[in-house]
């Protein structure tokens, strides 16, 4: 298994299901004792405020409030700069525990030795 997994998610409630699997691989991952990046991009960026993750719902799937918790818990969030800026979302507009970060911090995750990456 790789040391790190590193995770972008470009669906929200857009594509439930796309969103869902992605965060549904985040836990799992942090589960089988991986370590895990997870990056809100698109849609996804409103996961990051409060109350959002507890909005989201679809059928047969974990509470995406826990598949989140387990992350901020275990791993890392971070909502890209250039999504929060379009969506109005500034640091102290945020969660817990999700950080801000441009397209040069995930490239330089990406790039890292020991890590696999998943875009959903």
């Amino acid at each position: 298994m790789a040391s790190k997994l590193l995770i972008k998610v470009t669906a929200g409630a857009d594509d439930p299901e796309r969103c869902n699997q992605a965060f549904t691989v985040a836990s799992t991952a942090l589960a089988s004792g991986a370590q895990v990046s997870l990056w809100l991009t698109g849609e996804s960026a409103w996961f990051a405020l409060p109350g959002r993750a507890e909005e989201f719902s679809l059928p047969l799937a974990a509470p995406l409030t826990e598949l989140l918790g387990a992350v901020l818990a275990d791993g890392t969030v971070t909502l890209c700069t250039q999504c929060a800026a379009r969506r109005d979302i500034g640091e102290g507009d945020v969660i817990d525990g999700v950080s801000i970060a441009g397209a040069s911090g995930f490239v330089e995750e990406a790039l890292a030795e020991d890590v696999r990456a998943l875009v959903y």
